[in-house]
């Protein structure tokens, strides 16, 4: 905290901060020492903040134009960002111009304001960052020397590897970058390494996954004892503050949402294909604890900060087992208890192998969990690792960075 201005304490401490979290201890000395990062970290750890106050110390009067730019693959997670940005900002001596772009805004609005003046830092999905970059050419970012990809992981999944590509080729080769993601796909893994100058690895996520307070309780499920059947039981039998119940399919969602109302449930769906003003009054809705139960595909288990969730429920298993990470990340936190239920079939063997591999305890009831399939020998997965990889990353690229003008 010593190397921290008075103004980023103040707004800490309006936030009731009394310590940093793990990802935080070791994020902010290092990007305040200028190196490039790729860290993965659990969402619900502090990681947020881990980069933002160092973006702030950074931040300076006399440059009057863009510093940093934060990349966020959804409107309702650079909106967070963009609170929380302005809780710190509410602080500062000076007035610090934060702008927000995500679609569904006043395109027009946004490149007449870009007229008169150009923001300090710049928070937005990359869909509507590459517009105002690229194509109309309003937003200057140019000038930054900060750039941000949070959640990168995701912004690859959502498509937006190409735009965040076109936003990077306006960043000046001389700008710290930092990607905060929960795994690195091999996919993503070629734009970093010709984009990134030694970066130095964060891995926080096993960590992290071992001290959330939670009981993981799976519950076998068969043509005769159902997941619709196991679902009735479980609410039968749980009173909770709030649940968040995952299934992999939109229409999934919007099923259980209607026979859960049906019921007498207090509940309400989420998911991608809501219209943002929809999403965001829902989210609004679930903070005022409107709802006991909300249904949601895996688009809130990334990123959305709810509050008080009591309970998990995984209706179905994710194809992709990373996310079911991001999914009990939503309970359990911050010193909280919370409890996960998940139902399995005699298919999700390999589920049960990613939780041996991260050493998840749980609890198996209504029979035996499936064989999971065979492993290759590999090193311990519950370890944490922070490292310099500049040996590595010189043998597989350059040590420059390429200018990316275009």
């Amino acid at each position: 905290m010593e190397k921290i201005s008075p103004y980023i304490k103040k707004a800490l401490k309006a936030l009731n901060f009394e310590h940093f979290t793990e990802v935080q201890s070791a994020v902010i000395p290092a990007a305040l020492a200028g190196k490039d990062l790729m860290v993965s970290s659990q969402t619900g750890t502090g990681k947020t903040h881990a980069y933002l106050i160092p973006v702030f110390e950074r931040l300076t009067a006399q440059d009057d134009h863009v510093q940093t730019v934060i990349l966020s693959p959804t409107r309702e997670l650079a909106t967070q960002i963009e609170q929380f940005a302005k809780q710190i900002a509410s602080q500062a001596p000076w007035a610090i111009r934060i702008a927000l772009y995500t679609g569904g805004k006043d395109r027009e609005r946004e490149l007449e304001g870009l007229k008169k003046h150009q923001p300090h830092l710049v928070i937005g999905t990359p869909g509507r960052i590459k517009d105002l970059v690229a194509t109309s050419h309003a937003l200057k970012i140019h000038t930054a020397k900060t750039f941000i990809i949070d959640e990168a992981d995701m912004a690859l999944e959502s498509g937006f590897l190409e735009a965040i590509e076109h936003i990077y080729a306006d960043i000046p080769s001389s700008a710290q970058m930092m990607v905060f993601s929960a795994t690195l796909p091999e996919s993503l893994r070629p734009f970093l390494k010709r984009s990134m100058r030694q970066p130095r690895i964060i891995d926080l996520v096993d960590h992290s996954l071992q001290n959330l307070n939670l009981t993981h309780t799976f519950i076998k499920c068969t043509p005769t004892r159902t997941k619709d059947d196991r679902l009735k039981e479980s609410l039968a039998s749980i009173n909770p503050y709030l649940a968040i119940i995952f299934a992999n399919k939109k229409e999934t969602v919007e099923r259980l949402g209607k026979e859960l109302y049906q019921a007498g449930h207090n509940v309400t769906v989420l998911h991608g294909d809501l219209p943002p003003r929809r999403r965001k009054q829902i989210l609004n809705d679930i903070r005022r604890l409107k709802y006991q139960y909300v249904v949601a595909s895996d688009m809130a288990s990334r990123g959305i900060d709810l509050e008080g969730v009591s309970h998990i429920i995984n209706y179905d298993l994710p194809k992709d087992m990373a996310f079911f990470v991001h999914r009990i990340g939503r309970s359990g936190r911050m010193g909280q208890s919370g409890e996960t239920i998940s139902y399995f079939t005699d298919q999700d063997g390999a589920a049960f192998s990613f939780i041996d591999k991260h050493r998840i305890q749980i609890t198996v009831k209504g029979g035996a969990q499936p064989e999971t399939p065979k492993k290759k020998a590999t090193a311990s997965s519950g370890t944490r690792r922070v490292k310099d990889t500049a040996s590595q990353t010189a043998k597989n690229t350059t040590t420059s960075r390429r200018k990316r003008r275009r």
